[in-house]
């Protein structure tokens, strides 16, 4: 009971503080937030930079979604990729502080984002972090 009331306060915290819409997802051992704005669907996960990246690049490739270019400043790293049907795909990994990286993920077109394809290279990457 207490984990459900824990949970909905987290919830309601988390819309009322981030302006935007946001999808909690109730995991076994924690939640799990992401934000989606302005077409980029993000989140943050316990892990350094440097696995965090390697994560995202091997999720990337388990979808088939070739990476184009890769830019860093060594605390942000873009990678722009492409799906097999040429839709565009820009992750970034930023780290926010040691052991805590930030991941947006944008998928598609301007003004006509896939939500639900930034959801599954996040799903993947999870696999890969968690």
């Amino acid at each position: 009971m207490n984990r459900r009331i824990v949970t909905a306060c987290l919830l309601g915290l988390v819309l009322l503080t981030n302006g935007c819409a946001a999808l909690v997802i109730g995991a076994g051992t924690g939640v799990g937030v992401y934000s989606y704005i302005e077409g980029e669907l993000r989140r943050t996960y316990p892990a350094d930079l440097s696995p965090a990246l390697e994560a995202t690049e091997q999720a990337l490739k388990h979808l088939k979604i070739r990476v184009e270019s890769k830019t860093s400043d060594g605390i942000t790293t873009l990678l722009k990729a492409k799906r097999t049907d040429g839709t565009p795909v820009t992750v970034k990994v930023t780290e926010v502080s040691p052991r805590i990286t930030e991941i947006g993920v944008r998928s598609g077109f301007v003004g006509l984002w896939d939500k639900n394809v930034s959801e599954l290279i996040h799903a993947t990457i999870a696999q890969r972090l968690l």
